[in-house]
């Protein structure tokens, strides 16, 4: 890639430290909004870095280890990190949220509330996910298993999207959330603009039809639901970006599988804002080499941003990628420099007209935190390294909505040939 200009460069440097300079936690008293491909706060343009931290609620649980929480909103928010997405489930097993269909730990909730009134304090949205594909903390299989022990016939963990049983135990697990009072705010949760989005699923799939439609009726009716109950706030799938029958000449993007979903029919769907993709070419491509898995990054974003901006017309974040310190050859530099490779394509797309609006990497930690590691985390304390290509995005981007937000500016209709501002984020 070719590198930035110095005289850009120095100019972006400069723009950086202005912000910097600026109150970095705002409070959070205005929704975030989506109006055709683009998000808006205070009616200007949003563009954002971000992060995941899934285990937030599990941890924060147990009052006496919620200073792991703040660590982690404490360190993101000096980094410029504005964006969070975790988990606002966790069914049956130990310290469950949800312990049987439609019964609730009340100390497991107390603790979301308190995520939720940490990252108001940090000056940090946050996209809270309403259940897993996966086993972890549940899942759609824990579903499946409560209804069997109520004498239902379930034929496999994919009757969550078709069988009404599975369908009701959802819906009320939505309504439980969405209307949550917020013992330590006082405020409801579908009240909150602290919360910036909420996600139907963390990465659905579906083994039983692979095109795309089961899943597409699921998101349908399941959408349909949300916004009946809260209208202000934004809404998602949790999609990889899997593409399915809609267009099958963008099946050969995929990495040589399909998942059961269809990035284009199911973002479609009317009452979904925002588009989601997810990214994992260390795991996706195991074995192939770090040129080779890059560049089907470089593929997996360009398809994406295209379609968001051309066919659905609704913004697009990376909400989840990564490098994992378990891959073969692993290195601190090798993980640095893939990150700052995909943050300056963001970057690129972005300034772009504003469609591809931010990135969340998978993810963040305290120190403390080691029962949740998984190869990807970060603790942006002992990694200055990787905190400063973090913290040099964060500005890039928030410098991007400024200057989108300038006299006379429009994120479609910005003239980037008379005022560009580049950060090389790969610089530290």
């Amino acid at each position: 890639m070719a590198s930035f200009s110095r005289i850009n460069y120095v100019f972006g440097v400069l723009l950086f430290l202005v912000i910097a300079c600026e109150a970095r936690v705002p409070r959070n008293e205005a929704f975030v909004r989506t109006r055709g491909a683009h998000f808006f706060l205070h009616g200007s343009p949003f563009l954002f870095n971000g992060f995941n931290s899934y285990c937030m609620m599990h941890v924060s649980a147990d009052p006496g280890e919620r200073y792991k929480v703040s660590e982690v909103f404490r360190e993101a928010s000096a980094a410029g990190l504005t964006v969070c997405r975790t988990w606002a489930f966790s069914d049956g097993g130990d310290n469950a949220l949800q312990i049987s269909p439609g019964h609730y730990d009340e100390l497991v909730f107390q603790g979301l509330d308190f995520v939720i009134s940490e990252a108001r304090r940090y000056g940090i949205r946050l996209i809270l996910s309403f259940v897993n594909n996966y086993n972890d903390f549940g899942g759609k299989s824990q579903y499946a298993q409560w209804a069997r022990n109520a004498g239902v016939q379930i034929n496999n963990e994919d009757d969550f999207y078709t069988h009404q049983v599975l369908k009701d135990y959802y819906k009320n697990h939505i309504r439980r959330v969405v209307t949550r009072f917020n013992t330590i705010t006082k405020i409801s949760y579908k009240n909150d603009p602290t919360i910036m989005a909420w996600e139907l699923m963390n990465e659905p799939r579906c083994q039983a039809d692979y095109s795309g439609k089961t899943i597409n009726g699921w998101v349908q009716e399941m959408a349909t639901f949300v916004k009946s109950l809260d209208k202000k706030h934004s809404l998602e799938i949790g999609m990889e970006g899997f593409y399915g029958d809609t267009m099958p000449e963008r099946k050969q993007v995929n990495p040589g599988y399909q998942v059961g979903t269809d990035f284009i029919s199911n973002n479609l769907i009317r009452e979904i804002d925002f588009a989601t993709i997810h990214a994992y070419p260390d795991m996706w491509l195991s074995g192939k080499s770090d040129n080779e898995q890059m560049a089907f990054m470089e593929r997996w974003m360009s398809s994406h941003w295209n379609d968001a901006r051309g066919i659905l017309k609704k913004p697009l974040i990376i909400a989840e990628f990564g490098k994992s310190s378990k891959d073969p050859g692993y290195s601190l530099t090798a993980r640095d420099l893939y990150m700052g490779d995909v943050y300056r394509d963001i970057y690129r797309f972005a300034r772009t007209g504003g469609t591809m609006s931010g990135s969340l990497v998978w993810q963040l930690m305290a120190q403390g935190m080691d029962s949740y590691h998984d190869g990807y985390e970060i603790v942006l304390s002992q990694n200055p390294s990787t905190a400063g290509i973090m913290s040099r995005q964060s500005h890039a981007m928030t410098a991007l909505s400024r200057l989108f937000n300038g006299p006379h500016a429009h994120p479609a209709r910005h003239n980037h040939n008379k005022l560009d501002v580049e950060i090389d984020i790969k610089k530290h």
